[in-house]
């Protein structure tokens, strides 16, 4: 039986083929991977494709033989926070700035175009708990490199950069939205989990205008209505730091995250560092989080929050919600 590959497939190939570095590589073949037919006769290219992908991966993160020099990937940056956004956008659109902003990462803004040379996180302070803002080198229409790709199938949000001040920002977003689908990674203004319920593949995603003179709603929705797209437009100014609440609040929804207060029995909840799990998390979640002994431990538990009564108790099915207080009893 033949495998009867697309003409997709046999392009992500041809770029495997004449890939020169790891990342580029990699992408390659989890692309071949996504577009292979899934059917009896591919199965041992699925398998080989497979086991490529995870030597490479093993090569890309593990140290080199002794002696020899070790190779560092930029672009393997495992999500910290409560979750991770990666800012990507054109040369001199204004992406180190806004991370520049609200965190304390060593972005370099500069005037001139293509001052970051790889991706720089910073954690942005958010009410009480913590963003990871990536700042990454600029793409152009002629290459976005393959580490970026795969940095970007990982995250949680993806956030396009556009320079509002410039004559051609439309242009800005929409060359953007299309580099990224040639990539198969098409942005919708839904969390994740809502992306995969509709059977759609995708990544959650907004759009940030920096240098902007937007003061109202109508402004929005005209550069919105023309975009032609349904992604959250969030302007903001770097430099007066107006904005950001408001895209702070988009990124949470994106991220589909709720926060949950622990406190021991007779004291306070510790306010400052609440744990963060994904919408829907239940009770046996949250103590599974706190030590993967703990759901076998739980007996029961006591929970303050909105629509409920104080203290009330609780089995380990039970959903948690938003800025719950959970007091666990073993």
């Amino acid at each position: 039986m033949a495998v009867n590959a697309t003409p997709e497939y046999e392009k992500a190939d041809a770029r495997y083929r004449a890939a020169t570095t790891p990342a580029d590589q990699l992408d390659a073949l989890q692309e071949m991977l996504r577009l292979i037919p899934k059917h009896k006769a591919s199965e041992k290219l699925q398998s080989d494709l497979k086991r490529k992908i995870s030597a490479l991966r093993k090569d890309m993160t593990s140290g080199a033989p002794h002696g020899a020099s070790q190779h560092v990937d930029p672009y393997h940056l495992p999500p910290g926070g409560a979750g991770q956004v990666v800012l990507v956008g054109l040369p001199n659109t204004g992406k180190s700035s806004v991370v520049a902003a609200v965190t304390t990462a060593p972005v370099k803004v500069a005037e001139f175009p293509f001052s970051t040379s790889h991706p720089v996180p910073g954690m942005w302070h958010w009410e009480d708990t913590q963003i990871e803002l990536v700042d990454t080198p600029p793409i152009t229409a002629d290459h976005i490199d393959g580490g970026l790709v795969n940095l970007l199938r990982l995250t949680g949000v993806v956030a396009i950069v556009a320079d509002e001040s410039s004559p051609d920002s439309l242009d800005q977003v929409q060359t953007m939205l299309s580099l990224l689908s040639q990539r198969q990674m098409e942005l919708f203004d839904l969390p994740a989990a809502q992306i995969a319920a509709q059977g759609r593949t995708g990544k959650p995603g907004l759009i940030i205008l920096t240098h902007t003179k937007m003061n109202d709603a109508a402004e929005l929705s005209a550069f919105a209505e023309l975009l032609g797209c349904k992604l959250t437009v969030c302007p903001v100014d770097c430099q007066e730091k107006r904005g950001f609440k408001d895209l702070a609040g988009h990124i949470w929804r994106l991220l589909n995250v709720i926060r949950v207060y622990t406190k021991r029995p007779g004291q306070k909840p510790d306010g400052s560092a609440p744990f963060t799990l994904p919408v829907g998390s239940t009770l046996a979640d949250l103590a599974r989080a706190i030590h993967r002994d703990l759901p076998e431990r739980l007996k029961f538990a006591r929970i303050w929050g909105d629509g409920r009564h104080p203290g009330q108790q609780a089995n380990r099915s039970e959903p948690l919600h938003d800025k719950d207080v959970v007091e666990i009893h073993e």
